[in-house]
């Protein structure tokens, strides 16, 4: 009897940074500075004992130690009561997946009620999404339809949505019906940039050159990038190539904000685009009518019951590890698998509050071989059960669904740029007054800046 298992060489965003508190020490008074009286009353050093007493009309004794202790056990009491309650009472249950690891009440993980609704941590987070994007019109920016629709504009969103570059389009739908969305520049705290790059170039709407030339025309049109850098404006780049689509990235926006669904392509200076501080990555599209269960949809079959140990997805290009697992997929020649890594470069979606050692299994590629095989037929039952339970839970991140819904890919997204809101907006090429007027290095205001502008 064998196990079922995906085998994926392919393609999270990064562990929380720490915060850190700035304490000021202020040189202490001389203490013979200070009244008699004020040194008795706010001394650190008064070592003698202080009695607290209520105040009202008539004096009253003293509390006394017996009435400190009696408080105590009130507020205690109270505590232990409230808490009692709120369990009793808890409309439902939020439970994040992981079950008997261990690590199942961290604060830093995700959470799936029994009803589904997604909770994301509170730590660097915040307790509910609270963010507006403003997302630039095609037509507001000029360039900015030829990099949608190509240099005659005649590619449709209809055509760009399927495969793997859907994302660009999907994201982009999504946050014109959000309920975030802005259509006021002055109080966004993103601006989202929609661009179809990807599929433009794939079907002959422009090539490299001018995908470059119109990326830099359309960003100097932008005074709010200028102002801040780029840092809160946000890019989809839905495919390996990443941000390499625009080859000029690294010098108009290596500060920016971008999602893709791959961390560890580089270019052939072996340069990644992809920032763990800053950049996001995002699900892979999937094909929607995958992922809508239905009436005659079939059910995965019991472990018991498979035939097979695992199954390949990925592609082969000549390298020497991939051409392995083809080779060995022919001797064990899929529904609910557990997913087995085989890239050690890769990067995860929503990696910073999803363990996936509880759903998935990362093995080195240098290892790829029989040895991989036997350590798969080597595990229990049961532990498998448990890590296609856990990801269960959490598939729904997977789904480019509306906010609306319980849980969702898009939700997860929103989560994410919360984290990274600015309260305040400078670059190199942003300069301010005493009266907190923003002005370039010209001293002209913010209002007044008129593209084209020169770039940060």
């Amino acid at each position: 009897m064998y196990n079922s298992f995906y085998l994926f060489i392919s393609s999270s965003p990064v562990a929380i940074p720490g915060r850190h508190f700035p304490v000021q020490q202020k040189a202490a008074r001389k203490q013979e500075q200070w009244p008699e009286k004020e040194k008795n009353m706010g001394s650190l050093t008064n070592k003698q004992p202080r009695v607290f007493s209520v105040h009202h009309g008539n004096a009253l004794p003293p509390c006394t130690r017996a009435h400190q202790i009696g408080a105590l056990l009130l507020v205690s009491a109270t505590f232990f009561l409230t808490r009692l309650f709120h369990q009793s009472f808890s409309p439902c249950t939020a439970t994040s997946f992981g079950g008997d690891l261990g690590s199942s009440d961290s604060p830093s993980l995700v959470r799936v009620s029994d009803a589904g609704y997604l909770s994301w941590p509170n730590r660097g987070y915040g307790s509910a999404l609270s963010l507006k994007i403003y997302v630039y019109e095609e037509t507001e920016i000029g360039g900015l339809k030829e990099l949608m629709r190509g240099r005659d504009g005649k590619i449709s969103a209809e055509a760009c949505v399927k495969g793997q570059w859907g994302t660009q389009v999907k994201i982009h739908k999504l946050l014109l019906k959000s309920r975030f969305r802005t259509r006021r520049k002055e109080e966004a705290d993103f601006f989202f940039v929609p661009t179809y790059v990807k599929c433009v170039r794939m079907m002959g709407g422009l090539n490299d050159k001018e995908i470059n030339q119109t990326f830099v025309k359309v960003l100097s049109q932008m005074p709010y990038f200028r102002r801040s850098g780029g840092r809160d404006h946000i890019f989809v780049f839905p495919s390996g190539a990443g941000a390499h689509l625009f080859r000029s990235w690294a010098t108009f926006i290596n500060r920016s904000i971008i999602l893709s669904p791959e961390g560890d392509r580089t270019d052939k200076k072996d340069i990644t685009a992809f920032n763990t501080w800053k950049d996001i990555i995002i699900p892979g599209n999937v094909e929607d009518g995958m992922t809508v269960k239905k009436p005659t949809t079939v059910e995965p079959l019991p472990l018991s019951k498979r035939k097979y140990l695992a199954n390949y997805l990925g592609r082969a290009q000549g390298k020497a590890g991939r051409l392995k697992l083809i080779e060995m997929s022919k001797k064990f020649p899929d529904k609910e698998c557990v997913p087995v890594i085989l890239s050690d470069q890769a990067e995860f979606p929503f990696q910073n509050v999803i363990d996936y050692s509880q759903i998935s299994i990362k093995w080195p590629s240098s290892r790829i071989g029989p040895e991989l095989l036997d350590y798969l037929e080597s595990i229990p039952e049961r532990d498998i059960e448990r890590m296609i339970a856990n990801g269960r839970q959490i598939r729904c991140l997977w789904v480019y669904g509306s906010e609306s819904q319980p849980c969702s890919t898009m939700q997860g997204i929103l989560w994410e740029l919360q984290r990274k809101v600015r309260q305040f907006h400078q670059s190199h090429e942003t300069f301010w007054l005493h009266h907190q007027t923003i002005v370039n290095r010209n001293l002209v205001e913010f209002s007044k800046w008129e593209p084209p502008m020169p770039l940060p």
